[in-house]
């Protein structure tokens, strides 16, 4: 029976799409076990994951080196014998944990020196476009991954499908006060990478308006940072209007985010860690797409519509946009999207 430590990537969004990985594993070797080491903000998405065994909360911030605890806590593991680790993050501290646990097979793609901490080193990630092919063809052995084209094509890979309580989603309707009769828009109009990849607040308004006149409600989510916009949202709205639009930025844990995201007929969502939430919980998923690409991480739902620009200086991969204008963005018609989702009702 293998045994399987996984080190876990650090973004909300990463960590769903590494389930991919999991699924595989889980194919391959049906009686494994796999550890998930993450941060602590992750491990509810893990706890949805049914493939995961246990989660182990990573005790150290993004960025922080901490040579002694990753040797303590890499030490601490050495009694639980695993068999295989696989290290996602392309940082050189991210494999010392596995190597201190003497975990005999250690795979990962070539990042910072990490020669000798992996033994089975992954030299050509860039064959790979999607971030989901890497994932999966770490699963497979180094020989037989040479490009994107050694997997069969994205479609045949597993998709991310995290389980939602369906006790606790009735739990959160009830407790924010939402109303169970009419079909559920959500919007996700925050974007943790920069505004790069916020599509503007007036556009989300008008989506918003728009559903609620054809007999939506409307539910806003985002952490506590998106609270201005999420507000902005609703504030623009008419009295009557707002009356079928619910706020829950800053309200929900992120377990409670989803469960919500799972009541939800159709979503629309900036390139975002919850807009792959919702793909995984099976929503129809509108990707608005700035400074970055679908070409890389788009989302992994069976229902998706992505929406973008042709400009010339798109994708730029830009926290901020480098010419000031965020046309990769303004000039998305809200209307297209709404059509979009018309579509699908």
């Amino acid at each position: 029976m293998e045994k399987i430590l996984i080190i876990g990537p650090s973004w909300v969004g990463d960590m769903v799409m590494s389930q991919t990985l999991y699924t595989t594993l889980k194919q391959q070797y049906p009686d494994s076990i796999i550890d998930v080491i993450a941060p602590g903000w992750c491990k509810p998405i893990l706890e949805r994951m049914p493939e995961v065994n246990q989660a182990i909360e990573m005790p150290f911030g993004h960025g922080e080196f901490n040579f002694s605890g990753r040797r303590n806590l890499g030490k601490s593991l050495i009694d639980q014998r695993y068999t295989k680790a696989f290290v996602l993050p392309n940082s050189a501290k991210s494999a010392l944990i596995p190597w201190f646990a003497n975990i005999p097979a250690r795979t990962g793609w070539k990042g910072e020196m990490r020669y000798g901490l992996l033994n089975d080193l992954r030299p050509n990630k860039k064959s790979f476009q999607y971030m989901v092919e890497r994932y999966v063809a770490l699963a497979h052995p180094k020989s037989a991954m040479k490009d994107s084209s050694s997997l069969g094509g994205m479609e045949s890979l597993p998709k991310p499908c995290l389980t939602i309580d369906k006790q606790a989603q009735s739990d959160a309707i009830l407790k924010f006060g939402m109303d169970k009769t009419k079909p559920i828009l959500g919007l996700c109009p925050g974007a943790e990478f920069g505004p790069a990849k916020q599509w503007p607040t007036e556009h989300y308004a008008a989506v918003a308006a728009s559903m609620i006149d054809q007999g939506y409600q409307v539910w806003l989510f985002g952490s506590a940072k998106d609270q201005p916009t999420t507000l902005a949202i609703k504030e623009s709205l008419s009295a009557a209007q707002q009356d079928s639009c619910f706020d829950l930025a800053g309200k929900t844990s992120l377990i409670e985010a989803v469960d919500l995201l799972g009541a939800c007929q159709s979503v629309v969502s900036n390139d975002s860690g919850l807009m792959h939430v919702a793909a995984a919980v099976g929503c129809h998923v509108v990707g608005i797409y700035g400074s970055t690409s679908p070409k890389y991480t788009p989302p992994l739902a069976q229902k998706v519509d992505i929406v973008s620009t042709d400009i010339a200086c798109r994708p730029c991969f830009k926290r901020e946009c480098p010419l000031g204008h965020l046309k990769c963005l303004k000039e998305l018609d809200p209307e297209q999207v709404t059509q979009l989702l018309r579509n699908k009702l």
